[in-house]
């Protein structure tokens, strides 16, 4: 018995979502969109504060620590960051299933959706930096690039996997 799967189209339409609420969030100042009043009226006990103690690192040449942040920066931080990756591993997840039945081929399939992700995350640094209150990252990109190539590749694998089993 065949499973039933969505059209491509939905799944790219997907993809043109995220890419929208993403061209749309770099269009807002860093002002418009910091959680860190929020965070503190919702975390006022500072959940997790012992295991942020003992984090510490340079990112994009900023001192990333609690001493150097203060608690509801460092939270924001890190859910900017997860949200960087997760964005573009959703991206990358339905770009490839909205084109692997159009490529035929799998390798090119995760180098096409690998490029235009990390294509669409340069573009969009450059757009943070027509933004007045945005810094770029190029960090942030190579992060985007990550998100995108581990959801690329968990599928790109799933699906050789696949073929070659029904073709044994």
């Amino acid at each position: 018995m065949k499973k039933r799967q969505l059209n491509p189209n939905i799944y790219l339409g997907i993809v043109a979502v995220i890419m929208a609420v993403l061209f749309y969030s770099s269009a807002q100042t860093y002002h418009q969109q910091t959680i860190v009043p929020q965070l503190h009226h919702f975390l006022p006990g500072r959940p997790g504060l012992k295991l942020l103690q003992g984090i510490d690192f340079t990112y994009a040449g900023e001192h990333v620590s609690l001493s150097a942040l203060g608690y509801a920066k460092m939270v924001e931080f890190f859910i900017r960051k997860c949200a960087h990756y997760g964005t573009y591993f959703l991206m990358g997840w339905f770009m490839a299933l909205g084109l692997k039945d159009r490529l035929r081929n799998l390798g090119l399939t995760g180098v096409v959706c690998y490029l235009a992700c990390l294509g669409y995350a340069a573009s969009d640094e450059f757009h943070q930096m027509l933004t007045g209150g945005r810094t770029p990252l190029f960090q942030d990109v190579m992060l985007d690039g990550t998100g995108a190539l581990t959801a690329i590749l968990i599928l790109v694998i799933y699906f050789g996997i696949r073929q070659r089993k029904r073709s044994h």
